[in-house]
């Protein structure tokens, strides 16, 4: 009976700690407009960023400032330098090609094609998979032409963030090589030669791209994911878990890739969503979210998955530095290099309960602080235990931090950890946590958090479900830029926004279940026809009038303060 409950209980622990990084899954429609003074903050900060004593979270310096330069014809308008855009995924859209072939379409050789496709793993209670083949996804490899001018022309946008797949540029493994000569021999001639392409149309379109280089996807010459599945303890090789080969060879595609595409990408970014890999990967798997190999409570691997996603973006940093020399947009920088974060403030169930209110600080650190601390300022915490070591060789590699937001979480407290041997800190009830919440202010303020670390942001991921085109989109879009506008108004230094998604794409182990594009995509169709949600006009109207309209404000009303 214990052994029954406690499974219950990972299972519900696992939904809400991945809430933020599966967008879709809240349907609730709770209004944005209340203030949260019980929100948990590092070291007792208010979401504004600004701790009682004046000092900004964890120490840092809020340096950030907002261009003051912006487009008049919208009473909320936003810096006229500011990133319109939208954000896809190599994995998610590449797949579905209406006419090129399988061969080139889809790419075979990564850990997520293989969990998807294998028969040991759909076979699995444990993977959790839809079994939606790849043939289903959206065909963005082929048809990326029509959704950027779609982006260009339909949503008014100027930015778009893609990923770039480690293992479609490198199928094979470049552990032997070491120059840019040695791995450009290796690499796919037709990946390059793709990747080219999308840049050279986004230039064409006058739009920004932001690149990602590691957006969940391994090579299976750095992971076997359905062996690992199968039997963690013997697998090989075991990506993440393989720190020392996994940080070198990644930093090697980083560094190649900078210096390939240097002169065509200036923001850069190493990681999307590192938790996203740790939590549904070693621990906590369930229907709500996996990721290869999907093991649970595998906690001292879990603990060194965390330390290598912190390395890896250190030495991604350092090599994309060194290999993209050129400065594509005259600012100065020929390479700006971030990384992507799935932010959560978190609630205490009753802020006059101090084990709730503890076990909310608790959450935040672990959900949040403690990934950030160390590869922002280089204080690592190996126990996440809210000790920190002090690491030179990860301090100072952050030019921005990306904010994926989606959701707020409220927790109860317990007197003793859930998972000692992941934390001390897991003091909090799983069979009550509530994971999803329509929390639209919650972008407010982990912008402040950000601006307390002293550097810029992109809001890199927000976004949600509306399968039906019932508005939710159009709603989602106009609330969280308000709160947006909002924070760069009290001095957070946001230069851009990117609605997750552009098109329905394939959601990982949800196939295409779970639709959040603004275009709508027909997989019945082999031509996989786009058709426009309604929140493709809200979003045109935003741009069109470079901020929030007075009848956007009107429609859906923000009590921003």
């Amino acid at each position: 009976m214990r052994t029954a409950l406690l499974s219950h209980s990972f299972v519900l622990f696992s939904c809400g700690l991945t809430a933020s990084f599966l967008a879709g899954c809240g349907d609730g429609d709770t209004s944005p407009n209340s203030v949260a003074p019980d929100v948990a903050t590092p070291d007792g900060a208010t979401p504004d960023g600004a701790t009682p004593d004046g000092a900004t979270p964890d120490g840092a310096t809020p340096d950030g400032t907002a261009s003051d330069t912006t487009t008049p014809s919208a009473p909320r308008p936003f810096p006229s330098d500011f990133l319109f855009g939208t954000a896809v995924a190599g994995f998610q859209v590449d797949m579905g090609c209406p006419t090129l072939p399988a061969s080139e379409c889809e790419d075979p050789n990564s850990d997520w094609y293989v969990f998807v496709t294998s028969p040991e793993t759909l076979q699995s209670a444990g993977a959790h998979l839809a079994g939606d083949p790849p043939s289903s996804g959206p065909g963005f490899w082929e048809l990326y032409p029509e959704d950027m001018t779609r982006a260009k022309e339909e949503l008014g946008n100027n930015a778009l963030r893609i990923s770039f797949e480690w293992s479609r540029i490198f199928p094979s493994a470049t552990d032997a090589a070491g120059s840019f000569a040695e791995l450009k021999a290796l690499a796919s001639p037709k990946a390059l030669a793709g990747y080219h392409a999308q840049l050279a149309k986004l230039k064409a379109l006058g739009m920004t791209p932001l690149v990602t280089l590691n957006h969940y996807t391994l090579p299976t010459w750095i992971h076997d994911g359905v062996a690992c599945h199968l039997d963690l303890a013997s697998c090989s090789p075991r990506g993440w878990v393989d720190q020392a080969r996994t940080v070198k060879e990644i930093a090697k595609y980083a560094g190649f890739v900078a210096q390939e595409f240097g002169a065509e990408v200036d923001l850069w970014a190493t990681e999307n969503e590192p938790f996203a890999v740790i939590l549904p990967g070693y621990l906590l798997p369930s229907a709500e979210r996996t990721n290869p190999p999907a093991r649970s409570l595998a906690t001292a691997e879990a603990k060194t998955v965390f330390a290598a996603l912190i390395e890896a973006h250190a030495r991604m940093y350092d090599a994309i530095k060194a290999g993209d020399t050129v400065d594509l947009d005259g600012d100065g920088e020929p390479a700006e290099v971030g990384l992507v974060y799935a932010m959560a403030p978190v609630k205490a169930m009753d802020p006059q309960n101090p084990l709730d209110v503890e076990a909310a600080k608790n959450v935040f650190y672990l959900w949040n602080m403690a990934f950030l601390n160390a590869v922002v300022k280089g204080d690592f915490d190996a126990e996440l235990d809210g000790s920190a070591v002090r690491r030179e060789d990860l301090a100072g590699r952050m030019d921005w931090l990306g904010i994926n937001f989606y959701t707020r979480i409220t927790v109860e407290g317990l007197e003793t950890a859930l998972l000692p041997d992941l934390s001390p800190l897991t003091t909090f009830n799983a069979l009550t946590l509530v994971p999803w919440e329509d929390y639209t202010r919650g972008i407010y303020e982990m912008a402040m958090i950000v601006k307390g670390f002293g550097i810029p942001a992109y809001i890199t991921e927000t976004g949600t479900a509306d399968p039906d085109d019932s508005g939710k989109q159009s709603k989602w879009l106009v609330e969280t830029l308000t709160w947006i506008h909002e924070a760069i108004g009290d001095g957070a230094d946001v230069r851009g926004y990117f609605y997750w998604t552009l098109i329905d794409n394939y959601e990982w182990n949800h196939g295409m279940e779970i639709r959040m594009g603004l275009y709508a995509v027909d997989t019945g169709s082999v031509e996989k026809p786009r058709s426009p949600r309604s929140g493709v006009a809200t979003y045109r109207e935003i741009t069109s009038a470079g901020g929030i309209t007075a009848a956007l404000m009107s429609a859906w009303p923000v009590a921003a303060e």
